[in-house]
Parts: C-alpha cells; structure tokens; sequence
C-alpha cells in the first residue's frame, strides 16, 4: 500500500504527509503504513483513492488500472495511447508509458514514426 501512495504522491508532485494531513490522517499512521505495520482503515482508503482518482483495489495492489474512470492518468494521454494501440507496429509502447506526460508520450510517438518511415525507405 505504501509503495502505491508514494508513486501517486510523486505523480501528483505531493509530499506524502501532506496529502495526509489534508485528508486528517495523523502522521503516525502514514509512519504506520510506510512501515507495514498497519494498513489504513476503508474510510482513509475511500478519501485517498478519492484524492488521486484511483480505485481501493488500485491503492491496496489488487488491481494494475490506476484510474477510477480508466487505465491511463490523464485524457490527452489516453486519447494518444489509443492511437498508438491502434496502430500494430506501435503497441509495444502501450503498457510502458501509462504514467507519461502528455509531450513526451507523443514526442516518442513522432519519434518512432519516423524511424519506421525511415526504416521502409518512405
């Protein structure tokens, strides 16, 4: 659970007791959670899966889709990953790069575009 909250804390660019302390949750408890001792109660689950937009199973590693609403974090992101599932020779980039900025997903995107034209002489 908290190797989970600390990547969507780093994601979001958020310092884990602070979110925390956003959500009233004492600072013993996060020491708690980072050192396995104890696992949060629903109701902290339910406001941190809130906080980010994450599933509870997502949060507890029960399930890889991060998003409540889908696999990827952000919609420009999703809309690209989309084109690039859709296109074969691209796909091998969909499950690698769901955590990507919008930018960088479609500056490897053009990137290996036109490698592959190059690679085809077109």
């Amino acid at each position: 659970m908290w190797e989970i909250f600390k990547r969507l804390c780093d994601n979001k660019g958020v310092v884990p007791n602070n979110v925390a302390k956003e959500l009233g949750i004492p600072s013993g408890t996060i020491t708690g959670w980072k050192k396995g001792i104890c696992k949060p109660k629903v109701e902290k689950l339910k406001n941190i899966a809130d906080y980010f937009n994450v599933s509870i199973d997502y949060l507890l590693g029960e399930n890889d889709v991060p998003s409540k609403d889908g696999y990827w974090l952000d919609e420009e992101t999703a809309k690209m990953a989309q084109e690039i599932f859709e296109n074969k020779e691209l796909r091998l980039l969909f499950n690698s790069a769901k955590d990507c900025k919008p930018d960088d997903l479609k500056l490897v995107h053009d990137m290996l575009l036109r490698l592959k034209k190059g690679e085809n002489g077109g």
